[in-house]
């Protein structure tokens, strides 16, 4: 009949969903907050076991090679930039508190005032550089874009660390020739990292994102 209000068609949830959530509401989350803790925790922890390999130093430098800073590049390339970040802040609050998981069994707040503190601080922005520019192509990036992210994140990682390496020998263009030592295995470490999380995102596209139910779409 003119005039009388319309019924809500049935088959048509949108119409239901209009009644229930108000214009200021917001979305819901991508991922559960104890998903989130527990890869922020699991990627911590992986940082930490690629401590046991020992560091070595090459050419007179004051920092060792390692094999440690690949998890800062991974957890970004995988979580993205809020978890992957957030995983290397808490596996650097553990160092800090004095727990040996820095390769050598370096450990304590110490460790930040040496020559190799200004990358364990390019570690954070490394993570999170990476995951940025992997997130712009979520849920599947591809093995391009992960090797430009990284590569990003080991560039950013030498421009914190290599100024405040450069505090202690008095030289910045003496750090950044020294500093050259480490671009050959930053390199090939780059590479893996990026065709190991190539890899895990065209099979498990939901890690990035969070969500099985994102990944679809």
């Amino acid at each position: 009949m003119p005039g009388s209000p319309t019924a809500p068609d049935q088959h048509n949830p949108d119409q239901h969903d209009l009644g229930k959530r108000a214009p200021g509401d917001r979305a819901p989350r991508k991922a559960l907050p104890a998903a989130e803790l527990a890869r922020t925790v699991v990627f911590a922890a992986f940082i930490a076991v690629l401590g046991i390999f020992p560091g070595f130093y090459l050419g007179g430098a004051a920092v060792p090679i390692v094999l440690q800073n690949m998890g800062p590049l991974l957890a970004g390339s995988m979580l993205g930039a809020r978890r992957g970040g957030a995983a290397v802040l808490l596996f650097l609050a553990l160092v800090a508190l004095g727990l040996p998981l820095l390769s050598g069994g370096r450990g304590g707040i110490a460790v930040f005032a040496g020559p190799s503190g200004g990358f364990l601080v390019g570690y954070v922005l490394s993570a999170v550089v990476v995951g940025l520019i992997v997130q712009r192509a979520a849920p599947r990036p591809g093995l391009p874009i992960l090797l430009l992210a990284n590569i990003a994140g080991v560039a950013v990682d030498y421009l914190v660390g290599i100024p405040y390496w450069a505090a202690f020998t008095g030289d910045l263009r003496a750090a950044a020739i020294q500093s050259l030592v480490f671009v050959p295995g930053d390199a090939a470490k780059l590479v893996l990292v990026s065709l190991v999380a190539a890899a895990v995102h065209r099979a498990v596209p939901a890690v990035l994102t969070g969500s099985p139910r994102n990944a679809e779409d």
